[in-house]
């Protein structure tokens, strides 16, 4: 068998290609963001074990610029007299002052799934306009 060798070459630069990808790299898709943040308070609050209904109202979000792009966060602020989360012990699990035990409940993840599942397409979306 004799190998056969192919060559490809193309004329020209690849400047403006550099130039987009180099935009795009500094480009922040902070429409979706605010979006994503907005379904996401939504889903949480709808999630959230109600007792008196406080803790789904404390759901808030922001976004932030990071070296690497950026971030979306989510913030619970219910019970600020407090020392702890209150939505983070119902999605942990907690002891209690009296030596008991109340198990975690999963609730944010499952609110989330659908949230995470198609954010990278909308974000795309954005980026690619």
């Amino acid at each position: 068998v004799m190998p056969v060798k192919i060559e490809i070459s193309t004329p020209g630069e690849f400047k403006d290609t550099i130039r987009w990808l180099s935009q795009l790299e500094k480009k922040i898709p902070e429409k979706t963001l605010k979006q994503l943040g907005n379904q996401g308070v939504s889903a949480l609050a709808a999630a959230t074990p109600r007792d008196t209904g406080e803790t789904s109202k404390g759901w808030s979000f922001d976004t932030a610029r990071i070296t690497e792009g950026a971030e979306l966060i989510f913030y619970n602020s219910a019970h600020p007299e407090l020392y702890v989360n209150i939505a983070l012990l119902i999605q942990m699990g907690h002891g209690t002052g009296t030596g008991g035990y109340v198990p975690p409940v999963d609730y944010i993840n499952p609110a989330l799934k659908s949230l995470f599942a198609t954010a990278g397409d909308s974000i795309a979306k954005e980026m690619f306009e």
